[in-house]
């Protein structure tokens, strides 16, 4: 399989071109209309049949006949606007802070290697180009569009570029079974009191106070009901109320994110989020509407594709591939809505490392700063490729 290395290596300059076009016409959530006609017009020269894939995915399939392997690459950005300083920096107010780019720009690079090599796969590899992964709404709008339907899909990988991590340049990291990205759940509570002149407290019902006791008791959700062996996190990170300085407030809203590892754990949270919430705002007599806006999942990595995905590029790339399970104290707690592929069919996600803070990649993901490490482009076009040809010919596909 050397030979799938050495052909994405010799488009690398390709693969680079396409990353900077998409990273300087960064667009978000399902308004990927730059993006998409870019993507599509790309795998028609490459000899594919383009078809659009729910509100603005686009899906192709290669190969003939037998099991289907799915490679999934968010396309999207953040509405971040970009400090980075590049030639190709984004002007339009957003950015790929994420690296999807760089994913759309490697799964072009596989699309190329495996069109060229169609007549020698062992059964059908469809990719997914998906929009809308920031929002976590893509992966869930192309499962209603039918992506892992005709054909449907045996098995499916995502690959996502890594800053931030002290490993070189270029090495892959394959999720372990289990658990990789927690379930996300965006919530709000909007707290309903009585107003009145500020010199006058006692004639009114102070909503912004209720929201700050409201946040206090919710803060204190993981840290005092919830074990160290089902870790969580809530951040309340939007707080709002009141017009002026010398008026009791009548309405404040609390805005934040909930990510849990475990489903049981995530459906108590959740429970509880409502209960502290509603009885806080009873107890100072106010009223509180709670609501749940969005979210994903759990990733759940299957055992028996990751073992095998990580040991087929081991063969390839020798010392530079590890398992999650190697980077104790590394876990994350950022949610990824390829968990909701991963919840139909066996599943596993993988982490290319684009670049190591020693090395000057010393910004984070979604920072308007972050930058990635090219070179590594023609790599991951390569393991996109190669886990799926492999797969198809010496893996579960051949059961």
């Amino acid at each position: 399989m050397e030979s799938i290395f050495k052909q994405a290596e010799s488009i690398q300059k390709d693969i680079v071109n396409y990353r900077r076009y998409l990273h300087e016409n960064a667009e978000t959530g399902f308004s990927m209309e730059k993006s998409v006609s870019f993507i599509s017009q790309r795998l028609k020269e490459f000899g594919y049949s383009p078809k659009p894939c729910g509100k603005a995915g686009v899906q192709v399939c290669v190969g003939k006949g037998g099991k289907v392997f799915l490679l999934r690459a968010d396309i999207d950005g953040l509405p971040i606007r970009e400090k980075t300083g590049l030639p190709f920096a984004c002007t339009n107010g957003n950015m790929h802070a994420c690296g999807h780019d760089m994913h759309a720009a490697m799964l072009l690079g596989a699309a190329r290697i495996l069109k060229e090599n169609e007549a020698k796969l062992c059964g059908r590899v469809k990719l997914l180009f998906q929009p809308a992964e920031e929002i976590l709404q893509g992966a869930k709008d192309c499962i209603e569009g039918g992506v892992l339907q005709n054909p449907k899909v045996d098995a499916a990988m995502t690959l996502h570029v890594l800053t931030g991590l002290e490993l070189p340049t270029g090495s892959v990291v394959v999720s372990s079974a289990g658990v990789s990205a927690p379930a996300a759940d965006y919530f709000s509570v909007s707290i309903k009191g009585k107003g009145c002149h500020g010199s006058t407290p006692w004639k009114g019902v102070d909503a912004l106070s209720v929201a700050a006791y409201t946040l206090l008791a919710l803060h204190q959700l993981p840290a005092r009901e919830i074990a160290l062996a089902t870790p969580s996190v809530l951040t309340v990170g939007k707080l709002e109320g009141g017009k002026a300085g010398n008026v009791i407030a009548e309405e404040a809203v609390l805005q934040g994110t909930l990510r849990s590892f475990d489903e049981e754990t995530r459906a108590r949270i959740k429970k509880r989020i409502q209960e502290l919430a509603n009885s806080t705002a009873k107890a100072f007599h106010a009223r509180a509407k709670i609501s749940f806006e969005g979210g994903c999942p759990t990733l759940i990595n299957d055992r028996e594709l990751s073992v095998f995905v990580k040991e087929s590029l081991q063969k390839l790339f020798k010392e530079d591939v590890f398992s999650s399970e190697d980077l104790k104290g590394n876990k994350e707690g950022g949610s990824e809505d390829f968990a909701y592929i991963s919840q139909k069919v066996p599943s596993v996600a993988l982490a290319l490392c684009a670049g190591a803070p020693s090395k000057g990649y010393r910004y984070p993901l979604h920072n308007p700063k972050t930058i990635f490490d090219e070179s590594v482009l023609y790599k991951g076009a390569a393991i996109y490729a190669h886990a799926a040809i492999e797969w198809l010919k010496e893996g579960a596909g051949t059961r």
